[in-house]
């Protein structure tokens, strides 16, 4: 397997985890979203940007970037309909203006 990429962000999401109110931590199964994830969400669904320019932005190829929001709206969906946790950490980004810091995990 090929090493990943740098994706390159915005900037990194305020709050990292979101949960259903309806059940106790102890109950609830969770998805992880990495920041590469938050970010294609962020330009493709709330920018509205199309795929090619926002793909630009992250400095990763078209069909990369579409392959990105897939997974991350598989894991929205099944976050949601199946009551689930969503915590936002990890991957291979870079955030603009920042120096170089390597695979972001802080949580």
């Amino acid at each position: 397997m090929r090493p990943q990429k740098t994706r390159w962000v915005k900037c990194l999401p305020g709050e990292r985890y979101f949960r259903p109110r309806c059940k106790k931590p102890g109950e609830l199964e969770g998805v992880v979203l990495t920041i590469d994830e938050f970010e294609a969400i962020r330009l493709a669904d709330l920018e509205e940007m199309p795929h090619a320019p926002a793909a630009r932005l992250m400095k990763v190829s078209r069909s990369t970037f579409t392959r990105i929001l897939a997974r991350a709206h598989t894991k929205v969906a099944d976050g949601l309909v199946n009551i689930k946790a969503i915590k936002i950490e990890g991957g291979c980004c870079q955030v603009k203006g920042q120096a170089p810091a390597g695979r972001l995990t802080r949580g």
